[in-house]
């Protein structure tokens, strides 16, 4: 490997700084509680025997303490596509263990919310904070010492996230992230997009919608965009946490059930009783967060880990920032355009060399640190091959030396965006992220009068009433996670989408979320601080003009905010649960610092 990008070493140095005392404190803590929990004859009878009553053929193992114990975390449920391979799981996980001498329980269940599902709906004001939900359900989970390593089963949005946070707590034991796979594609991704459109300005009806819809979401395993989901599995390759190559092959293969019996294997051998402990708060480390930045930014991923990465470094006592974020993009090139920065989905992604092609390019191009403590023997190189099975055996390969699909993948020499796409923009209305990659350079300057909303609700009202056909800043504010829980505001991407067809200059801030499916309309989001308790937005008016520019960096207004007195948004009404998630909205932080109100609370 060639010596590592000077600014990727610059940044890395930064963290690790800003870092020191609070990472010094985690890693006395994992220290000190792997000298405590280092051994279950610390039980007592009476706690060990609850532990194994429901064993069956695991009793006299876990009794007499023969080999590992390993936890399995389950996200499994059978409405969410990309969880539903997940149910069979544990029975195999348990045989394969048993072939190493180890034993597996099922320690417990975290819930899994689809955000496809409540899209535009009220259940997506409970999806963000579903992360710090899972984070306290696997810290549950986990909660009874019974267990020498972690098997984490989850794939989608808040629920890796969620895991990560929750298992770093107990970061003294190994952690092996157990994927699905995604499901087999289906129509058209611009297909889809236009129909998407069509229904938007009334050319096709619900039924055409929904055969649409269905053509494209239609089988177990992961949606096919790359998303926040596919996003998450791509940065579990590169922080260590996967069996090399494990992210997008198919749910219910041969080698599906090969790697997972792998991940079983490998979690086993790296305990603290063995000679090769690799304990997870080891394994994410400040290097391994850079090299997962480094990877959202090289292939276009989600924006949404502008939340959930800094959230997950400090569970590891790490502290990142967008700043650092925005550095890095200057120097990462953008080597892969998925949908929906392109038109070929994740099996196309893979198809054409996939996660082993990108890791072999950053690699080379000393982007990312190869030097990192991963879960598989040989570092990160590791993750630059490729599984496969040798008859009934798996095996590794060099993961292809050439693309297959120059459209979809290309080498670090010849990339698509010389960089990585991921913008931070700042000025007096806050500070915000761009995701340059979804959208056409010609727009990435937008200045025009805005139109202030507070529900995406109204904005479509205005758009059907033809109120918003001319340039215009669509500022939707009171969404961010104090507000109401940051929902993902995607029902405002066909409208805003035909504006801009129409010729339109058009741009969107919000301090909101939008994900890896973001769309093509230039967009300022997670704006911090937020409008609900007086931050910049709660200042606009009608018709000030606002100027958004990923080319400069600007986030501005030229209206005398300071005369103004902020509007107040109305009482957040009650109903679908949203009023027991209260305390997380109350006590949340900012989007930059992971809008979580379990990490400020725990002054992490």
């Amino acid at each position: 490997m060639t010596n590592v990008h000077p600014t990727v070493a610059r940044v890395t140095s930064r963290i690790v700084e800003r870092s020191r005392d609070s990472r010094r404190r985690y890693l006395e803590l994992i220290e000190r509680e792997g000298e405590r929990h280092s051994d279950r004859a610390f039980l007592s009878c009476s706690n060990l025997a609850h532990g194994f009553a429901a064993a069956l053929e695991d009793k006299p193992s876990i009794a007499q303490g023969r080999g590992p114990n390993l936890a399995i975390v389950t996200s499994y449920n059978d409405m969410l596509s990309a969880h539903q391979p997940y149910g069979r799981y544990p029975e195999a996980m348990k045989l394969y263990a048993r072939e190493v001498g180890a034993t597996a329980q099922v320690a417990g269940g975290v819930p899994a919310m689809c955000d496809g599902v409540t899209q535009g709906q009220l259940g997506m004001e409970l999806s963000l904070f579903s992360r710090d939900t899972i984070a306290l359900a696997t810290a549950v989970a986990l909660s009874h010492a019974m267990f020498d390593g972690m098997a984490l089963l989850g794939i989608c949005d808040k629920i890796v996230p969620g895991l990560v946070i929750g298992a770093l707590r107990f970061g003294h034991l190994p952690a092996v992230f157990v994927p699905g796979g995604p499901m087999p594609s289906g129509i058209g991704n611009r297909e889809k997009q236009k129909v998407r459109q069509l229904y938007a300005e009334g050319k096709v009806g619900r039924p055409e919608l929904l055969a649409s819809e269905s053509a494209s979401y239609h089988a177990p395993g992961t949606c096919t965009f790359y998303g926040t989901a596919n996003s998450n599995q791509m940065m579990m390759e590169l922080m260590g946490l996967h069996v090399p190559g494990a992210a997008f092959v198919r749910p219910n293969t041969p080698l599906r059930s090969a790697l997972t019996r792998a991940a079983v294997h490998r979690l086993a051998a790296i305990g603290n009783k063995g000679n090769d402990y690799r304990p997870m708060g080891r394994v994410v480390d400040e290097k391994a967060i850079v090299n997962a930045c480094v990877g959202l930014l090289a292939t276009g991923g989600s924006t949404n880990h502008a939340i959930h990465l800094p959230a997950m470094a400090r569970a590891a006592g790490i502290v990142l920032d967008w700043e650092d974020f925005d550095e890095l993009s200057g120097a990462v090139p953008m080597i892969a355009r998925i949908y929906p920065n392109g038109a070929g989905d994740v099996n196309a992604f893979h198809a054409a060399g996939g996660i082993g092609f990108v890791t072999r390019e950053l690699l080379d191009a000393g982007l990312i640190h190869g030097d990192t403590l991963t879960i598989a023997d040989g570092g990160l190189a590791a993750y630059a091959e490729e599984p496969f099975l040798d008859g009934q055996t798996l095996a590794w390969r060099p993961a292809p030396a050439e693309t297959g699909d120059d459209a979809i993948l290309r080498r670090v020499a010849t990339p698509f965006l010389s960089d990585g796409g991921m913008r931070l923009v700042s000025g007096n209305l806050g500070r915000a992220i761009f995701k340059t990659s979804a959208v056409d350079p010609s727009r990435w300057t937008v200045e025009a009068p805005c139109r202030v909303f507070e529900t995406q609700e109204v904005v479509n009202e205005a758009f059907k009433s033809g109120e918003l056909d001319r340039d215009v800043v669509v500022v939707v504010r009171f969404q961010g996670p104090r507000a109401n829980g940051m929902p993902e505001l995607h029902k405002l991407t066909p409208a805003l989408g035909v504006l801009q067809d129409r010729g339109h200059r058009v741009a969107l801030v919000t301090d909101g979320r939008m994900s890896g499916a973001s769309g093509k309309v230039p967009a300022a989001i997670h704006v911090t601080p937020e409008a609900l308790g007086g931050g910049p937005l709660a200042l606009l008016r009608d018709g000030d003009l606002v100027r958004l520019s990923a080319e400069t960096g600007v986030l501005e207004t030229g209206a005398d905010l300071a005369s103004r007195t902020p509007v107040v948004p109305a009482e957040a009404e009650l109903g679908f649960g949203r009023e027991l998630f209260a305390m997380f909205r109350a006590g949340a932080d900012s989007a930059e610092r992971g809008a979580s109100a379990m990490l400020a609370v725990a002054g992490l």
